[in-house]
Order: structure tokens, then C-alpha cells, then sequence
């Protein structure tokens, strides 16, 4: 019987060495992801979220990392294959939508050789049917005369078209997972909708999950069912994308949210969160990290607190107790109760 779940991570951590020490990248990080849902993973740059995707990947050098916890690929254990064993997984029930597709493919191979090599590897379509798949994934993704562009290199092809390419590539063998790191970010507005609502369309024919890393809440609140929001390395807050927006609980998400511009924000108002993700070898994962960038709550800071994350409403998990107490410093007492942002 087929699972429910396409990813399942438990206790994921990540440790990088560093001047012969290993220093954890992400910790502790539990997460699930269904067929046919769209998980965002939010969070400044340095929070840990590629760091994530590329475990779940395998991608990372086993000499320079450990990986411990259990990332399960529809009920397969991933963490531990290495080489072939991993090959075979990435690609077939994992695919993978890099940021910058113009590093992400080989400069010095046709783009019809590069789709091939991803089927070849593979070998779940037969050789004879390596062309036709090439063009019909072509196709299927918006480029416009494909039997041009597999005899182009990449560097002859527009932004847009490389990040077309990159997708038809992660999809060419119609993986149950397709992670999109930071997909669009180099793209101009028209064709960033262009590329998620193909990201979008491609999910629904296999009824895919996906796990989309981005900074742009915009798209998230758009295209999101749930949204995870990391920072330093952890979780520190989950739930569905209404509940997220409408009702966000930890210091840091409604930070990010009220630091987000909008077509109402006026420029003068636009938060600023002070200070900046802290490096790896100053994280304490034993406190809310987030409150050495919150100068006003010293005393919170300062408190040890649960590992793990607490639900407090259906599938609604927030780590630490801070969010209780947190207000920011231009918020108004009213009649003996906080102003919220909303």
C-alpha cells in the first residue's frame, strides 16, 4: 500500500567539520510531507534550509558531515546510502530544482545529452525512447521548439529557459519529490509566476509533494499549503499556511512577517529585525535563539528551554514559551491588552 507520506524526517541533524571539529548546521528537525502538498520552508539565509533539502538529497561529502536522525523516502531510510544506492534514489523518487541553474548544468554538454544522462541513469524509460522523452519534457515545461534546444548549450539559453531546463531534468523520471530551492530568485516578476505555476502544474499531473525553500512570503502565501520556518538551524514554527499568516505565534515568524513590504507597507515602516543569524559556533540549541536579536526580552534569552516544539492548537507547533511575552518595542497597551500587528 502506498504511503501517505512522500518524506518523513525525524531528529534530523546535520554537523559540518570545521577546523577538525564538527559543528551542527541544523538540529533536531521533524518533518512531513504528503502527497500532492506544497511545504515551504522559510527563513533568512544561513537559517539552514538548503542544508536540509541537501540531506534529504544525499548531496552532502560523508568525510566532512554527519548525519544522524531518519529521513524516510516512501518508507525508504535515506540517510546512511552513499554512491550507487543513493544514486538510484535521487532522480527517480527525489528531484531536485537548483537556484542557479547556470552552475547547476554542465556548461560543456548539449542540453539534450544532459536530460538523456538523467534517464540513462536511471534506466526507468528504454534507450530507444531517450529523444522522444527529451523532447516531450521540453515540451512539458514551456520551451518552444525543443528539437533547437537539445543541440544548445546552456549558456545559448535565456534565465528562464535554464530554469525550464533544470526543472524538466528533476522531472524526467517523474520523482514523488521535487524540491525547489530557492527556484525563481534570479528571475524577473513574469517569469517567476511563469516557473511556479509550472512547478505547480507538474506537482498536480503526479501529484508530487514539494518542498519549496524560498525567502519570498509572497509566493508562499500563495502556493503553500504548510510552511516551516527555521532559523539557526532549527524549527521554530509550523503550521498550515492560513494559521501561519493569520495567527503567527514565535518572535522570529512574526518578525519575518511584519518585516515582509506589501503593496500597503509604507518604506519609512518597513521592519527591520536587528542583528543577524548567528555563526555555527555561537549556536546554543538549548535556548530560543532567536531572543540574542530581541535586546528587550534579556531575561527570556537567557532561559533554557524545551527541545522540542509544542502544539498549541491542531497542527500548530511553536518552539519555546517566548512567544507568549513577545511584543514589539512601538506596540501600544490598549485598554490592559497588547496591540497586535496583524
Amino acid at each position: 500500500m502506498e504511503s501517505e507520506n512522500i518524506l518523513e524526517a525525524k531528529q534530523v541533524s546535520v554537523a559540518f567539520r570545521i577546523a577538525g571539529k564538527f559543528q551542527k548546521a541544523i538540529y533536531d528537525i521533524d518533518l512531513r510531507l504528503r502527497r500532492g502538498e506544497v511545504l515551504a520552508i522559510v527563513g533568512e539565509s544561513g537559517s539552514g534550509k538548503s542544508t536540509f533539502a541537501t540531506a534529504v538529497m544525499g548531496l552532502h561529502n560523508p568525510n566532512q558531515t554527519q548525519i544522524t536522525g531518519s529521513i524516510l523516502l516512501d518508507d525508504e531510510e535515506v540517510i546512511g546510502k552513499t554512491g550507487d544506492s543513493m544514486a538510484s534514489i535521487r532522480g527517480s523518487k527525489v528531484g531536485m530544482i537548483f537556484q542557479n541553474p547556470l552552475t547547476a548544468l554542465n556548461p560543456l554538454m548539449k542540453i539534450g545529452q544532459q536530460i538523456k544522462e538523467m534517464l540513462a541513469v536511471h534506466d526507468i524509460y528504454p534507450e530507444n525512447q531517450y529523444e522522444s522523452r527529451s523532447f516531450q519534457l521540453l515540451e512539458q515545461v514551456g520551451i518552444p521548439n525543443p528539437k533547437r534546444v537539445v543541440n544548445q548549450f546552456p549558456h545559448q539559453l535565456s534565465g528562464g529557459m535554464r530554469q525550464r531546463v533544470m526543472i524538466a531534468i528533476a522531472i524526467a523520471n517523474d520523482p514523488d519529490l521535487i524540491i525547489a530551492d530557492e527556484p525563481t530568485t534570479a528571475l524577473d516578476v513574469t517569469i517567476q509566476a511563469q516557473i511556479l505555476d509550472l512547478i505547480l502544474e507538474v506537482q498536480k499531473k503526479k501529484n508530487a509533494g514539494v518542498i519549496l525553500i524560498t525567502h519570498d512570503l509572497g509566493v508562499v502565501a500563495e502556493i503553500a499549503d504548510t510552511v516551516a520556518v527555521m532559523y539557526a538551524g532549527q524549527l521554530v514554527e509550523k503550521a498550515s499556511v492560513e494559521e501561519l499568516f493569520q495567527n503567527p505565534k514565535h518572535p522570529y515568524t512574526r518578525s519575518l512577517l511584519r518585516s515582509n513590504p506589501s503593496a500597503e507597507t509604507v518604506s519609512d515602516d518597513l521592519y527591520v529585525i536587528p542583528g543577524s543569524v548567528p555563526s555555527l559556533s555561537e549556536i546554543e540549541y538549548d535556548k530560543d535563539l532567536f531572543l540574542a536579536r530581541v535586546p528587550w526580552m534579556k531575561e527570556e534569552a537567557q532561559k533554557v528551554i524545551s527541545e522540542k516544539m509544542t502544539e498549541i492548537s491542531p497542527n500548530h507547533f511553536v518552539r519555546g514559551q517566548a512567544w507568549k511575552k513577545f511584543e514589539f518595542p512601538d506596540q501600544k497597551l490598549k485598554g490592559g491588552k497588547s496591540e497586535r500587528n496583524s
